[in-house]
């Protein structure tokens, strides 16, 4: 036995050697750059490529099957003269043995100088769909089915699956390769340059340490990226599952949205594929984009039908305009230090056509905000907000006024004050001030039509504290609508100054017009604190109760006012008439009648009231206020004029009627006696609507009538006095009429 087996022992190193020798002779004498064409040949016919090979080919046979092409191109049968992949050079090599067993056991592969280039031609039609086709010869046509034979009964080879090869393989290299797409009917390229990358061991179920870099870059927009990736990969093919663990993704962005300006940017986290079960996640997220620092998590299910994404992020408090100004971008004016501290909370659940925000903690700036907000249709823009906040300054986010509406602005201010300080001055006796002339409204463009047209958007905001317009208003709402160009507010409201407010409307931009319709409702809010909050020296003071319902049509402020149409009721209670001394209007026109001259220049005096109210009638922009009626202690005011709102002017015949109270006047020359009760003493208001009462002058032309009656009533107790009972009361009343005329 023994011999036997040392006769065996030598026959198998015989056969060992003889194989090793063969092997040697085969690699040494047998050269396979002698067979390029036979090669390129076998490409033909059996992958379906055209293959060239411009440089050497080296190999060896055992115990590594190695082979090494140099300078090598592929091109398809459709088109062979345009490679759509070229390389330096490919070299691998592959265990002999196991692949006896169906195991591919393969030490280092590497690929240098790999450029390939995907071409989309006008038709759509892409370059690497011909690969493995064969051309049909010129003329062909598809072989016709053999008639009365039904094409079921042809013989079906039925195939057994092959067996999982095992794959094994000590390392990946690639250097310097380039990777093109070309898309001709769109104009659009992308490239990734300087492809780095290289492995560890590459084994089924277990890590495999991954590394690559790249130059990434698009010409629609111009931008380039520069990409690291590490992380240990991890293939379990049987349970069909892929991780990507500890991956760190790093780089620069840069191009022309940018402005010239760099966005570094970091992402890291465990990503995991099971296909078997249609799921992905990503989790222990760490982003960072400059200034921007972001941590949450993410997972997708049903890959295989509509992937429904579910998950929750977090971003640390950050300046977002130092951000967007970091990257190239603008945002609206707005006030020294907006978002300069946002931070935000939020569950995340989204679909390719959809996005939702939900459990939202967002702080922006002083105010705090939660609730929900999602875009329901990406390509219909289909917005939905329900927010609810603490406070929010909304004028720290509002573009400041323009250039041109702040110089027209501070021109009529300065105009109305030279007006008021020459009414102040003659203290009622300068002439009556002259109605504006000049539009008080910016005609530039006010509503972006053509975004509102293609809103979808609900929105349901509350807020405990509002500024809007440096008003603060105290648990304001709003509710809106907006879908194919017409937009809805089902509610505006909120407290103010003790009282409150209410508003619904619409606005319809789809008419070459924008129309708006507006229903308005104050309770008891002070008028002059709404005049103070806009820079304005209010006339009157009190508690003003307004309704309203108007129109108007047009993209601009001048435009909505001189199509304004509708009507509104007002009252103010407990005012009063600020630097308006009425009763000093009174007085000069008493001793006007009395042929007395005043003793001296009145003092400015404001002119409390206890109601002021009226009726508007609004026509194109001129609001029409017939029934005008302030009650003041002792006298009534009755009112009937016009404003007119497209330059904010005013023109008003007033009358003071005297209802019996007899008090002493400031001025001995106006003494209030029996004889003046009940007279309507005539002003005339006209001049700015900011004057208010300190436009009013006495009406000389309509004094001259007072005159006559009190002149006709003296005549009247003379007539009296002679006839008695003489005379019918009916020719008593004649002679006292005549007179009266």
């Amino acid at each position: 036995m023994k011999a036997f087996g040392k006769i065996l022992g030598l026959v198998l190193l015989g056969l060992l050697l003889i194989i090793v020798a063969a092997g040697f002779a085969l690699t040494h004498l047998f050269d396979p750059n002698d067979y390029k064409d036979e090669i390129r040949q076998i490409a033909r016919d059996k992958a379906h490529i055209e293959l060239t090979l411009n440089g050497d080919i080296g190999w060896s046979l055992f115990p590594w099957l190695g082979l090494e092409l140099h300078e090598a191109s592929v091109a398809t049968l459709v088109k062979p003269a345009e490679p759509f992949a070229d390389l330096q050079m490919l070299g691998l090599s592959v265990r002999v043995l196991p692949l006896l067993r169906r195991e591919v056991q393969m030490s280092d592969v590497r690929v240098e100088g790999l450029n390939l280039r995907l071409n989309r031609d006008k038709d759509g039609h892409g370059n690497w769909e011909d690969i493995g086709k064969v051309p049909a010869p010129a003329g062909a046509t598809p072989p016709a089915a053999t008639p009365g034979q039904p094409a079921s009964e042809a013989p079906v080879a039925v195939e057994k699956p092959p067996q999982p090869i095992r794959l094994d393989i000590d390392s990946l290299t690639v250097n310097n390769a380039r990777v093109e797409y070309n898309d001709e009917k769109t104009g659009k390229q992308f490239s990734a340059e300087s492809i780095q990358l290289s492995t560890g061991p590459v084994h089924d179920s277990t890590n495999i340490p991954v590394k690559a870099t790249a130059f990434l870059g698009t010409n629609q927009p111009v931008l380039r990226v520069r990409t690291e990736l590490t992380g240990e990969l991890r293939i379990e093919r049987a349970l069909q599952r892929y991780k990507f663990e500890d991956m760190k993704l790093s780089g620069e962005l840069a191009g022309d949205p940018l402005q010239g300006k760099t966005m570094s940017f970091a992402a890291q986290g465990q990503l995991l594929l099971d296909k078997a079960a249609n799921v992905a996640e990503w989790t222990g997220i760490k982003i960072s984009a400059n200034q921007l620092r972001a941590l949450g998590e993410l997972k997708a299910n049903d890959l295989d039908k509509t992937p429904q994404i579910t998950g929750g992020i977090s971003i640390a408090q950050f300046d977002l305009a130092k951000f967007v100004d970091s990257i190239g971008q603008k945002l609206p004016a707005m006030a020294e230090g907006s978002l300069s501290k946002v931070e935000l909370v939020s569950r995340v659940a989204a679909t390719p056509s959809s996005i939702a925000l939900d459990n939202i903690n967002l702080k922006l700036d002083d105010s705090s905000f939660s609730g929900r907000i999602a875009v329901e249709d990406f390509a219909k823009q289909s917005l939905r907000a329900i927010l609810k906040a603490d406070t929010f300054n909304a004028d720290r986010y509002l573009p400041p006024k323009s250039e041109k509406a702040t110089s027209a602005t501070q021109t009529r201010q300065a105009e109305v004050a030279s007006t008021e300080a020459d009414a102040m001055a003659g203290a009622g006796s300068t002439p009556l001030p002259d109605k504006p002339s000049k539009t008080a409204w910016s005609t530039e463009r006010l509503l972006p039509v053509e975004r509102l047209a293609k809103l979808d958007v609900d929105a349901d905001l509350s807020f405990g504290q509002l500024t809007l317009d440096k008003l603060p208003i105290q648990n304001a709402a709003l509710k809106a609508t907006g879908q194919g160009g017409l937009l809805t507010l089902t509610n505006l409201s909120g407290e103010l100054y003790n009282g409150g407010f209410a508003a619904n409307g619409t606005l319809d931009v789809r008419p070459s017009a924008p129309v708006l319709n507006l229903q308005t409702r104050l309770n008891r809010v002070p008028v002059e604190k709404i005049l103070e909050s806009q820079g304005k020296n209010p006339p009157v003071k009190g508690l003003v109760t307004l309704t309203s319902n108007v129109t108007g049509s047009g993209n601009s402020q001048q435009a909505l006012i001189d199509t304004l149409n509708g009507n509104a009721s007002f009252v103010i209670n407990n005012g009063v008439l600020l630097n308006a001394n009425l009763e000093q209007q009174l007085c000069k026109g008493i001793a006007t009648l009395n042929r007395k001259t005043l003793s001296g220049e009145p003092r400015g005096k404001d002119t409390p009231f206890q109601e002021l109210k009226g009726n508007l009638t609004f026509r194109n922009g001129i609001a029409s206020n017939p029934d005008l009626k302030v009650r003041i202690p002792g006298m009534t005011v009755n009112g009937d004029g016009d404003i007119d709102l497209r330059v904010l002017g005013m023109d008003y015949r007033v009358g003071i009627i005297v209802e019996g109270d007899t008090s002493a006047m400031p001025d001995p020359a106006c003494q209030v006696g029996e004889k003046f009760v009940g007279i309507e003493w005539p002003l005339r208001c006209r001049g700015p609507l900011e004057l208010g009462a300190k436009a009013c002058r006495v009406d000389n032309d309509r004094l001259g009538q007072v005159a006559t009656k009190l002149a006709g009533d003296k005549l009247s107790e003379k007539i009296d006095e002679k006839l008695g009972d003489k005379v019918s009361p009916e020719l008593k009343n004649a002679l006292k009429g005549l007179f009266k005329r």
